[in-house]
């Protein structure tokens, strides 16, 4: 026997074939190693867009949630404001049709007095 280790995947009497043919199985697995470890990269490529994907999405996330907080107190404020505007009318509205009664008042009691 020779001083080769034992190999399962290597049929017994065919060492020295398999020792022909080493240049051109090193060569294909050489090749094949050079395309796995070129997958191996773009897959970590992959992953860290994936992560730094995920980072965005959740900094994207929180300024959404930011936006919606400040948008509901845009809300409560502008509601305020129309309250108060409103409010505002009606009183600019309650002085005029008071001011109106008054000059009325001014205007037609001495009319009735001086016609009795």
């Amino acid at each position: 026997m020779s001083d080769a280790p034992y190999d399962p995947y290597i049929p017994s009497g065919q060492q020295g074939a398999a020792g022909q043919q080493g240049g051109a199985n090193n060569s294909g697995t050489a090749r094949l190693q050079q395309q796995i470890d070129d997958t191996v990269g773009v897959m970590r490529e992959n992953i860290n867009k994936v992560s730094q994907r995920g980072e965005r999405i959740d900094a994207l996330q929180t300024k959404t949630d930011d936006l919606a907080i400040s948008a509901q107190g845009f809300r409560r404020g502008a509601n305020q404001v129309r309250k108060k505007m409103w409010w505002k009318d009606m009183k600019m509205r309650i002085c005029l049709i008071v001011g109106i009664i008054i000059l009325l008042v001014i205007i037609i009691v001495p009319a009735v007095v001086a016609t009795r």
